[in-house]
């Protein structure tokens, strides 16, 4: 495997689920995955065989809906892709980070106003315990919640911002690259590097994240696959934990 290949962020679910997020893992042989209720990235191995498949299977059940965010690799044949989009990653090469005034911590009592907000923004998956995987910035205007972004996945060294959104009554004011910048200082003051994951086709967001410092580092992949309907019985009998 090539240096490049090797780079933490080139599987950044299995580098978070085996290093800092790793209380959150659910194991099963080769596979890991956080709770489901927490985010839907799995991780698979860097080269997955056979066998991991199997395991996947196994794991999230026969004819499941299998989110594979970021796999770069090649699907068996009898698993069928229901979701595909090309998405980048970028990271920070200069990002001008401080504090935001406005910004107020969030946390599980906010949820179901953090809810509310990415159902109307759509920014990406966002889970009753997200709010779990770091640290969390919003935005009120008159006690409702207009803007917020997060932290989601952690490789060593590194922090994903995600769940990057403003209501729509409220964009143009500047609040998403505030509160960008607001979490990215937070990630750097622990000595950690910002980086972040987005649509291919989303040009208005990659402008503005390029525009604050962020690079691309890659193109990715967002699919989603569904598990064959027939497992072994081998497969099926084995105890997940």
């Amino acid at each position: 495997m090539s240096a490049e290949a090797a780079h933490v962020l080139d599987n950044p679910a299995l580098t978070s689920l085996t290093g800092p997020h790793a209380h959150f893992a659910e194991r099963h042989r080769r596979i890991l995955r956080y709770p489901v209720d927490v985010t839907p990235w799995i991780a698979l191995p860097d080269e997955p065989d056979a066998d991991d498949w199997a395991d996947l299977a196994a794991l999230t059940g026969p004819g499941a809906e299998v989110p594979l965010l970021g796999f770069n690799g090649r699907v068996p044949p009898d698993w069928e892709i229901v979701f595909h989009l090309d998405g980048v990653q970028l990271v920070d090469d200069g990002l001008v980070t401080a504090p935001e005034p406005e910004a107020v911590r969030l946390g599980p009592a906010d949820v179901p106003e953090m809810l509310d907000l990415v159902a109307r923004t759509q920014p990406g998956p966002f889970l009753p315990r997200t709010v779990e995987l770091g640290t969390y910035l919003g935005v009120r205007r008159e006690g409702a919640l207009v803007a917020m972004a997060g932290e989601r996945l952690h490789p060593p060294g590194w922090t994903e911002i995600s769940a990057v959104c403003t209501d729509p009554a409220h964009r143009g004011e500047g609040l998403a690259t505030r509160l960008i910048r607001a979490v990215a200082h937070g990630i750097k003051e622990r000595g950690e590097t910002p980086f972040l994951h987005t649509g291919a086709a989303n040009t208005g967001a990659i402008r503005l994240y390029e525009s604050l410092g962020f690079r691309l580092r890659r193109t990715t992949a967002f699919l989603a696959a569904r598990a064959p309907e027939h497992l072994t019985e081998e497969r099926e009998a084995v105890a997940v934990g």
